[in-house]
């Protein structure tokens, strides 16, 4: 495979996963949070895919983990510099999907409709 393609298909695979943006999202404009806090502005993400895909953000570096060595223990989350980098990306995302959003669905419906249509 092409490296450079190799290198945008596994960036693509880390910060287009399925709960990624959102957990960026919430560092990136609320700061450091706890897992818990993380929890209620995610509600639907489970216990389990939260704590995986956290753990893979802070190991490609764009989620820092800090323990305290408290009584309980305190566990926070905050964006890197690296992580705060993705911000114009997903504000372009954004963008791109408030433009073109009509226009995605009208192409899915179409297509829905022709699927459907050859099938009878």
């Amino acid at each position: 495979m092409n490296p450079q393609v190799e290198k945008v298909e596994i960036t693509m695979a880390l910060i287009g996963s399925r709960w990624c943006p959102a957990i960026m999202y919430v560092l990136i404009l609320h700061g450091t949070q706890r897992f818990s806090q993380l929890r209620r502005y995610i509600p639907d993400v489970s216990q389990r895919m939260l704590t995986k895909q956290l753990r893979d953000l802070e190991r490609a570096g764009l989620v820092l983990r800090v323990l305290y060595a408290e009584v309980p223990l305190r566990v926070e989350y905050s964006a890197t510099e690296l992580g705060i980098s993705l911000a114009p990306i997903y504000q372009q995302v954004c963008a791109w999907a408030d433009k073109n959003w009509g226009a995605v669905a009208q192409a899915q419906q179409h297509y829905d409709d022709s699927a459907s249509n050859t099938k009878n």
